[in-house]
């Protein structure tokens, strides 16, 4: 199945790439990586959310930022590439803002994980980190970025 019927078996599509909230681009493409800077969970320009998972973000609501983030990564994805089915994610960073007492950061970033997996299929298995820190850009809960590799 191609990544364009996964999207749409999941009632998704792809987003516009996020404009840049500072001085860099959404993503670059060298030799046969390409790059995202880190996607917030921006739709139709607004955050899903701000504030720290812990407190004013539900674990849950964080998880749906994640898998927004991810979306927006892999639109930016798509536009260094010609063919989506031509991807193969290999490395995904997913950033946390939370209390310092919330430890399941891990949980949050399945959001990016599960979300690149039903797009992608065995092409989206992946290694990850996910980290924890005190604060993201605008306020956001989330931040992904990730590297892909176009055979």
């Amino acid at each position: 199945m191609s990544v364009a019927d996964r999207l749409s078996e999941l009632g998704l599509e792809l987003p516009p790439v996020p404009a840049p909230v500072a001085a860099y681009v959404p993503a670059v493409r060298s030799g046969a990586h390409v790059y995202t800077a880190g996607q917030l969970p921006l739709r139709d320009g607004s955050l899903l959310a701000t504030g720290k998972v812990g407190a004013e973000v539900t674990p849950e609501t964080a998880y749906d930022c994640a898998r927004q983030s991810a979306l927006n990564a892999v639109a930016a994805v798509a536009s260094q590439v010609e063919d989506l089915d031509a991807v193969r994610v290999v490395k995904v960073v997913v950033f946390v803002a939370s209390t310092p007492d919330f430890t399941r950061q891990p949980a949050v970033a399945n959001g990016a994980s599960e979300l690149l997996g039903a797009v992608f299929g065995d092409a989206g298995v992946h290694a990850r980190s996910a980290v924890g820190v005190p604060v993201l850009p605008l306020d956001a809960p989330v931040e992904v970025e990730l590297v892909a590799e176009v055979r």
